[in-house]
């Protein structure tokens, strides 16, 4: 392990030049701020220095504030690790102390690390620099006094829009802003900076302290509309977090009562901010999205991945074209086959409709989507599958079908190539049966749509290798996705998680809640749509073909609601044809179509599950809790069968896969904060009330018993299929 210190070396120009190493991005660790504020004490001091420049070892200025050090805070509550870099070593140390400082940047200078550098007198920056302060994706704010700088060297309406959106910028953009005084080759870049140092030392460039600085925040009043409309804004995008709103209150302290003032409060607010429940939930999904790539037995067993640069797709349909989308954007040669000509030109455009998206959108330019393009090739039959070294299967969820053509690529494909399939629920060992080779076979499953929503949930079955698996795995973090490996069951481990999400709310429709008030509690909840709204959104034809799956593997805690059916003979088909639960039309937001309440009455008759024939009476939390602590209850027992490697796996697919708010920590997480007693209580009287579908697990009870949290390793459990 490279040393984490801070150096200082001082030329026979005078000017000592400070520089943090911690590979890999510079972090601040507790180390490194200490090492900075002896090092500055000392230049201070010394005679034979006249400035100082400020950089970081390797290419990167710094990463940022150590976040391990908020894992520390979340497991004690104790504040008192924190230490005061604000005013202790960025304002009285460096922007008040006696010697200029220039940021030499190069790299990356984000959240704790930009904030040093707005604490120097003057930034120069390398080309293609990121600058940013992303700190309220992780449930805080800047707490380095980034709130009370930035908007004095960029102006408060970008300031504001950096800080809310976490979005770094690159250098350039940076010296258009005025964040950046210069911008050199990395060849030049300590030599102008040791230079520009002296030049305010000797007075011939100005020495700026960025906290004092007005010019560019603008009068009160402009101040106040720019955070007015701030603030409607985060109240739209960052609804239950209350960092954002905290930050604009910060921000605005110091427009109001000086710089130095907003730093106090910054610096008071943002540890009030790092033991919110937030927080905790960001900074765990941040480290659990990190824990997926360690796979026991797999990646700790000296294997390495083979390359992979061909692959081949079966099926153009939503979830193929998605795919072939996905693996053409990173530079992977891809043979997109159908049946027939009409679908493969179908799936062809469908492919040049993504690309063009991300083009439109700009998060693509023109040349990189033209060369994606060029990277697939369509075809009808398998004479190009001679030298794939993957094939993903994404056709119709049709057992005989996928098994058929299991058996056609086991005998055209090169004896290296993995055999992988997309199925969303279908048993793995099913698919497989009829082939030999099943140490290739292995789970696929995006999520719709492939080409921008980022798990890629990798099934491995008993017999599935660990090569298999860890080049699957590359291919993953290559297109840029989050690989997470489980177990093989019916629905695996995200679907299997989620199946009582909608059954949960078809159960209270039935015993009489309102279908539009449940959507609407769910989104309050922060899910981007309630369970109605996204059964339009994927048809009812899914909901039929999955129901039937679970109805199937767990008939002992499945609901066969009457409304799917009832919804379909009446000619609605959700967003597919504009009719559903809502009213779809272009340009439009969807609208509830209270012409289906006389549908959903017929469903309840069908039913027959209210009690004595009248609706139930059930409070706001009330309809959250009857969905989701189902969907914790099967999560128990996707963890008690070891589905997947460890508790925090589900909470990642749960954020990546279903959209389950990440500021809440994913599914475990948020069970564990409710307590797995509530749950299980809960659960129990719902079940005694209306079956079985509501019965608490062997797992949850026994947990809850004993006051053990959910997440917490089991000791017990049989071993991991996820890990075999």
């Amino acid at each position: 392990m490279a040393p984490v210190k801070v150096t200082m070396e001082v030329g026979t120009d005078s000017v000592a030049v400070i520089t943090i190493f911690n590979l890999p991005v510079n972090a601040l660790a507790i180390p490194i701020i200490a090492g900075l504020r002896e090092k500055w004490t000392e230049a201070t001091m010394r005679n034979d220095v006249k400035a100082i420049v400020l950089t970081g070892n390797g290419g990167r200025f710094s990463g940022g504030f150590d976040i391990n050090v908020f894992q520390k805070v979340h497991a004690t509550g104790d504040t008192s690790q924190m230490p005061d870099v604000s005013v202790d070593l960025v304002v009285n140390t460096m922007e008040d102390g006696k010697k200029p400082a220039v940021a030499a940047i190069e790299g990356l200078a984000l959240g704790g690390g930009l904030e040093l550098a707005l604490g120097c007198h003057a930034r120069i920056a390398a080309p293609r620099a990121q600058l940013g302060l992303p700190e309220l994706s992780l449930g805080v704010m800047p707490g380095f006094g980034g709130t009370q700088r930035l908007p004095r060297l960029i102006g408060l309406s970008k300031a504001v829009e950096l800080m809310m959106t976490s979005k770094p910028i690159m250098s350039e953009e940076g010296k258009k802003l005025g964040l950046i005084d210069a911008i050199v080759p990395s060849s030049e870049l300590l030599k102008v900076s040791r230079q520009w140092a002296l030049d305010i030392a000797e007075r011939r460039k100005p020495w700026m302290r960025s906290l004092h600085k007005t010019d560019k925040i603008g009068s009160l009043s402009e101040a106040h509309e720019i955070l007015k409309v701030a603030r409607e804004q985060v109240k739209q995008i960052a609804k239950n977090m209350p960092q954002h709103l905290a930050c604009i209150e910060v921000i605005e302290e110091g427009i109001i009562h000086g710089g130095y003032n907003g730093v106090l409060k910054e610096a008071k607010v943002f540890k009030d901010l790092v033991l919110s429940d937030t927080s905790k939930g960001l900074v765990h999904i941040f480290f659990s999205q990190r824990a997926t790539s360690k796979v026991p037995s797999v990646t700790d067993i000296g294997l390495k991945p083979r390359t992979v640069k061909k692959v081949a797709v079966i099926g153009g349909g939503l979830m193929g074209s998605g795919i072939a989308t996905a693996l053409a954007l990173s530079n992977t040669i891809v043979i997109l086959k159908e049946i027939n000509s009409e679908f493969l030109q179908k799936g062809m455009k469908a492919i040049e409709a993504n690309v063009s998206g991300l083009v439109a959108r700009k998060k693509l330019p023109q040349d990189k989507a033209d060369k994606a393009l060029s990277m697939v090739k369509g075809a009808l039959d398998y004479s190009d599958f001679k030298d794939v070294d993957m094939v993903i299967e994404a056709v119709i969820e049709n057992v005989p079908l996928k098994q058929k053509i299991f058996s056609e690529i086991e005998k055209v494909c090169p004896p290296h190539c993995i055999l992988a399939t997309n199925t969303s629920t279908i048993d793995l060992n099913i698919i497989g049966e009829n082939t030999t080779s099943k140490d290739r076979i292995i789970g696929a499953h995006f999520f719709s749509p492939a080409h921008i929503m980022p798990l890629l949930e990798i099934v491995r079955t008993e017999k599935t290798s660990a090569q298999a698996i860890l080049d699957l795995m590359a291919v993953g973090k290559a297109i840029k996705k989050v690989p997470v490996v489980v177990g093989n069951c019916t629905g695996f481990a995200v679907n299997r998680t989620f199946f009582p999400y909608s059954q949960g709310a078809h159960i209270l429709v039935n015993l009489g809640v309102d279908v539009f008030r449940i959507d609407t509690q769910i989104a309050s909840f922060g899910l981007p749509m309630g369970p109605f709204q996204l059964q339009d959104l994927t048809g009812y034809g899914v909901a039929v073909a999955v129901g039937k799956e679970f109805r199937s593997a767990f008939s002992d805690r499945t609901f066969k609601s009457p409304l799917i059916d009832l919804l379909i003979k009446s000619g609605r088909n959700g967003k597919n044809n504009g009719k559903g639960y809502y009213i779809y039309e272009k340009g439009s937001k969807p609208r509830p179509d209270f012409t289906v309440l006389p549908i959903i009455e017929e469903s309840r008759r069908l039913a027959n599950i209210m009690p004595e024939g009248k609706p139930i009476s059930v409070t706001d939390q009330e309809i959250v809790e009857m969905i989701l602590f189902p969907v914790v209850n099967e999560a128990c027992r996707v963890l008690d069968e070891g589905i997947v490697v460890r508790a925090s796996d589900l909470d990642v697919t749960s954020v990546l896969g279903m959209s389950f708010p990440s500021y809440r920590g994913g599914i475990v997480f948020w069970a564990d904060t409710v307590g797995a007693g509530h749950i299980y209580r809960s659960l129990k009287k719902w079940s005694e009330l209306y079956g079985n579908f509501f019965k608490p697990s062997r797992f949850l009870e026994e947990r809850a018993t004993k006051g053990i949290p959910l997440s917490a390793p089991s000791s017990t459990s049989s071993v991991s299929r996820s890990r075999m």
